[in-house]
């Protein structure tokens, strides 16, 4: 008789595969959508693509949320992988700088002591 830990390690592994093979389902169900859409260019460098390097163009959401997927395509854009990688980092780049990231929220509570607090009540007792 399995273990409790062996039947836990089997579920997770089970969970796991069920949801990459799902992710794989999607994905594969909008990228072929996308590629009967628009023209098999990059959005951004205009790199032409063929049979042979169609795998290189990758499905872009322009609102970052991959279970947005319209039919229509209007929240998609295909992008080279180069292309896509850079748009990518410059969101996240965009986000940090945004305030939102949990480092700047840091460097703001470290950096908020003001030497001066308090300096007009003392300049007040002086008088």
């Amino acid at each position: 008789m399995p273990t409790q830990k062996t039947l836990d390690k089997t579920k997770l592994d089970q969970i796991v595969a069920d949801a990459h093979r799902s992710k794989a389902e999607r994905e594969k169900g909008y990228r072929e959508q996308a590629l009967k859409l628009y023209p098999w260019i990059c959005g951004r460098c205009a790199r032409e693509f063929n049979h042979g390097n169609v795998r290189e163009l990758t499905v872009h959401h322009r609102d970052h949320n991959h279970d947005n997927n319209p039919a229509d395509g209007s929240n998609w854009e295909l992008l080279c992988l180069y292309c896509h990688d850079n748009e990518h980092a410059r969101y996240e780049h965009a986000h940090y700088n945004s305030g939102t990231g949990s480092t700047r929220d840091n460097n703001k509570a470290a950096g908020a002591h003001n030497p001066f607090a308090g300096l007009d009540n003392l300049l007040k007792a002086k008088k």
